[in-house]
């Protein structure tokens, strides 16, 4: 499974429609879980960012559909980042020249 940090940031049909937004985090769950991945964790934010999640999925490409769904709704725009847990960062190091 490949792991993603995803950074998410309301847009004004988000902030509008708020009061939906824990439904809609939990059609993005089932989303995930449907496409073969899983939410890891889900953060309400204070900062630069509104929300954080941990997700993961099958492939880089099942990713992008997901998110590029998820942005088609108009809600949230994401700044997502392919993260490397400590034993595939270690694995990848020891390729190192």
């Amino acid at each position: 499974m490949q792991t993603y940090i995803i950074l998410i940031n309301l847009t004004e049909q988000g902030i509008k429609n708020i009061k939906e937004a824990p439904a809609r985090v939990e059609m993005m769950a089932k989303s995930l879980e449907a496409a073969g991945g899983r939410l890891v964790s889900f953060y309400a934010v204070m900062g630069q960012y509104d929300y954080v999640v941990i997700a993961e999925g099958p492939s880089d490409e099942t990713a992008f559909i997901q998110l590029m769904t998820l942005g088609m709704l108009g809600n949230v725009r994401t700044l997502t980042l392919k993260a490397f847990k400590q034993g595939e960062f270690a694995d990848i190091v020891k390729k190192l020249p």
